[in-house]
């Protein structure tokens, strides 16, 4: 793990940093570039911008490992009322949501129950609820959850992460459910023995993950590959395998950020592939932030220009 990346995970741990670096106007002025606002009416103006170029929306209320039930629940309470504006703007009704604030540190029944709540709202399956995936200590409980509410759902998707050292074995395990799955590289602070440290070796691992998934996509197999990158090189090859598999293009889509690669966003979309963005919003963004920079250390540079552009 580089210098920098560690550094910027570490950052995005530290209380004192949440705490007085959120508040600080050119790190606000930076992130802004990376999410729309703080409140759902932000997020849902970004949507509807997205939309207009073809490109799909995927919210997100940014926050993790809430310590009280009642918090879980609100938070629940507050995916259920997204959707219905999001039924109202006639947009598609897909989310990401994180286990741990849906109460997953409290208790797996609650978590399920939480999310549960939200695909019930979602029922129209109009877009898939994804289940994001966090540090390496939740990914059994995560699964698990997963696989629970895909029994009762079929509007239910799961994230896994390339730089697991597991991650080959998790996603062989879930391919007979007919899954979605979001591939991303990973973005926590792990030992090397659980991840890999080496940018090569997570590169080569994604690429090795994208071919399986996709080849499992096939409308035979039932799987739905979302393909979570920013990388021109990951897209070609992903792209490559999509055609050499004839995969039909409804059965894949790539995933992008919110303010990054946006011209990559819009010819992907004008070429016909499936696109969609998480959209993150919340006051809980500073951590969020961190790690997005920590999954390309590069980004800092862009940061920068942008602070003085």
């Amino acid at each position: 793990m580089s210098f920098a990346r560690n550094l910027l995970i570490r950052s995005s741990q530290s209380q004192w940093l949440r705490e007085h670096a959120a508040r600080w106007s050119f790190v606000r002025r930076a992130s802004s570039r990376f999410l729309p606002g703080e409140g759902i009416e932000d997020a849902l103006a970004a949507a509807e911008e997205l939309r207009k170029l073809g490109i799909r929306a995927m919210p997100s209320r940014l926050g993790e490992n809430v310590t009280e039930p009642g918090e879980a629940s609100g938070v629940a309470d507050h995916y259920v009322d997204a959707l219905a504006l999001m039924r109202a703007h006639g947009l598609p009704g897909s989310l990401s949501v994180k286990p741990t604030q849906l109460g997953l540190d409290l208790g797996p029944e609650l978590c399920y129950r939480n999310l549960a709540r939200i695909l019930a709202a979602a029922a129209d399956g109009a877009g898939i609820i994804w289940v994001d995936m966090e540090s390496s200590a939740y990914v059994d409980r995560t699964l698990d959850l997963y696989r629970r509410a895909r029994a009762v759902h079929a509007h239910v998707g799961v994230c896994l992460q390339a730089y697991l050292r597991r991650t080959p074995e998790d996603l062989q395990s879930l391919l007979p459910l007919c899954p979605a799955i979001r591939l991303v590289k990973g973005a926590y602070r792990e030992p090397p023995d659980i991840a890999f440290p080496a940018k090569r070796d997570v590169d080569e691992a994604y690429i090795s993950l994208t071919q399986t998934l996709i080849e499992k996509s096939a409308p035979e197999a039932g799987a739905f590959a979302g393909i979570a990158t920013h990388d021109p090189a990951m897209i070609a090859r992903a792209i490559g395998f999509v055609n050499a598999a004839g995969l039909p293009k409804k059965r894949f889509e790539f995933q992008m950020l919110y303010g990054i690669q946006r011209k990559e966003q819009e010819r992907l979309a004008r070429e016909g592939w499936g696109v969609n963005v998480l959209v993150s919003y919340g006051t809980y963004w500073f951590p969020w932030y961190m790690r997005r920079l920590a999954e390309r250390p590069a980004n800092v540079w862009f940061v920068a220009k942008n602070l003085f552009s």
